[in-house]
């Protein structure tokens, strides 16, 4: 028969916030397993140390490497890997010898600890409990006596170890906020609150619920003397400033509208006196995707704003920085976000609305011209971006070198029998198609009615380019015919480019349409 193990969670630091159930496995345990870290005693057993018994074997797990340089030839991912594998084979060779294994976690054993990477390994071929600890960042906000998060605030816990852009721009898009993991990049954490406009409420926390615990402003902080049991709160409350004082029991705050989530802080408010005219509202064009298809335009006119508005993933490509409050909201609300916009911009502020691809191509570029009617006074400039069928078009080759028509399969603003008009009108003119926004989770059959219709049309064996994610990672370019196009395997991540009858491959695949056309 084999054993149990346990990874049993010991809060904090502070002995007596170890659970009774905790405690009570501790000192029933055959095995007390336990972390280390390079020349370091375990923080881990020394919490638990006076509920470990005599009787009990003990397993110290000293990792190979904490932030120093390893001679590994996996690096440190390797390093670890083959630690982790080998703390397996330690414990497995007990809990087939039917004894019971506790694995000692500080704080809870699943939030950011070691005891996770043995439960991989472990938890398939043992029986497994996990008893939860209480996390750090709960004795940190105990520490500082003051709510954390309130209601509908949304709290976000971050890594230290993030990129300082991805850092910030999720600093600046929560309410409330635990960083951890800080050490030596304690530095670039002070630049992403910053960035973020969170650094003067950001509080500092050491050692919480331990002795030499102590708090103090991140701004008075010496980068110097950040040990690793520290951690940043960064405070969410949207009550806190309430003047009625009545914290427990005051409504939840007017919220900004449902289209427009609410940013981080305060919105700015809208100063009227603040210029003389408005500032043009900016219209801009990311490109699809990588930074280096921003044009410098764009860039620069990034940079010169104070308010980015847009749909969530592409403000999240907007790198935060000090004095940029960004405005987040959902697919279907275009006008919504322009009217607040424009609000912004009539009140003197620096407001730049951003959209995938070229804003002006199934963009944001329109929507905000319909609201702009509303707002005379606000000039309007829209800065051109790749577009998706460029990119498409380039990894292909050519293959929009001549007459095109570009057409949305989305029906959401358009009734589909206008769809197939306008489908039918550009096959039989034999015009390259190209076709964005093809299917999604409730379109699923509208690729496959225009693989029919243009069949009606076309010959079957008509080139087609479906280009997936071109520009990131997971970018993939297929080329395939009008008969062999596998209409269910399309998404909304996928653009089409049906050639015309004069569209050619070349020898090595790329896709090209001339540029004359035969007399008929």
């Amino acid at each position: 028969m084999t054993g149990r193990l346990y990874g049993v969670g010991l809060g904090p630091g502070d002995p007596e916030l170890i659970t009774r159930k905790a405690a009570r496995l501790i000192e029933s345990a055959d095995v007390i397993a336990f972390h280390a870290g390079v020349g370091k005693t375990s923080n881990a057993r020394t919490i638990a140390a006076d509920l470990i018994p005599t009787t009990a074997m003990e397993e110290e797990l000293r990792y190979p490497v904490t932030t120093g340089t390893t001679s590994h030839p996996g690096g440190y991912a390797g390093a670890m890997a083959e630690f982790y594998e080998s703390c397996a084979s330690r414990l497995a060779a007990h809990l087939s010898a039917g004894r019971t294994v506790v694995v000692l976690a500080e704080g809870d054993p699943l939030f950011y600890g070691s005891f996770m990477y043995l439960h991989d390994r472990l938890a398939d071929r043992f029986e497994t409990e996990v008893v939860p600890g209480v996390p750090a960042f709960a004795a940190a906000t105990a520490v500082l006596a003051s709510p954390l998060v309130r209601q509908t605030d949304v709290l976000t816990v971050l890594p230290g170890t993030l990129p300082v852009p991805e850092l910030a721009r999720r600093l600046a898009d929560t309410d409330g906020a635990i960083i951890m993991k800080l050490g030596r990049r304690f530095p670039g954490v002070v630049d992403a609150l910053r960035q973020a406009g969170r650094l003067e409420h950001a509080l500092y926390v050491e050692r919480a619920s331990m002795p030499a615990e102590r708090w103090m402003p991140v701004v008075d902080v010496d980068p110097a003397s950040v040990p690793y049991f520290s951690l940043i709160v960064v405070p969410g409350d949207t009550l806190a400033d309430d003047p009625t004082g009545r914290r427990g029991s005051a409504p939840v705050e007017q919220r900004a509208p449902a289209s427009v989530s609410k940013p981080s802080h305060p919105v700015v408010e809208v100063r009227a006196q603040r210029a003389s005219k408005p500032h043009p509202l900016r219209v801009i064009g990311l490109g699809p995707g990588p930074d280096r298809w921003l044009t410098p335009e764009a860039t620069a006119a990034l940079a010169d704003v104070d308010h980015v508005i847009g749909y969530a993933p592409y403000v999240n490509r907007v790198p935060q920085r000090e004095g940029l409050t960004r405005h987040a909201s959902g697919n279907t609300v275009e006008v919504d976000r322009a009217r607040h916009a424009l609000t912004l911009a009539q009140g003197g502020e620096k407001v730049a609305v951003v959209s995938g691809g070229d804003a002006g191509v199934f963009g944001m570029a329109s929507a905000v011209l319909e609201a702009a009617a509303d707002f005379p006074d606000v000039p309007i400039e829209v800065l051109p971006g790749v577009s998706a069928v460029q990119a498409v078009a380039a990894r292909a080759g050519a293959p929009i070198g001549a007459d095109f028509a570009v057409v949305s399969l989305s029906d959401r603003l358009k009734p589909w029998p206008v769809i197939e008009r306008r489908l039918h009108a550009i096959a039989e003119a034999d015009l390259v198609l190209a076709v964005y926004n093809p299917a999604s989770r409730s379109r699923t059959t509208q690729v496959a009615d225009l693989q029919k219709l243009f069949l009606e049309h076309r010959s079957p064996d008509t080139v087609v380019v479906v280009g997936r994610d071109v520009g990131r990672a997971e970018e993939s370019l297929t080329v395939t015919t009008l008969a062999e196009l596998e209409a269910d395997t399309i998404d909304m991540k996928c653009l089409l480019i049906l050639g015309a009858s004069s569209t050619r491959v070349t020898a090595a695949g790329q896709v090209w349409t001339p540029r004359f056309v035969e007399s008929e």
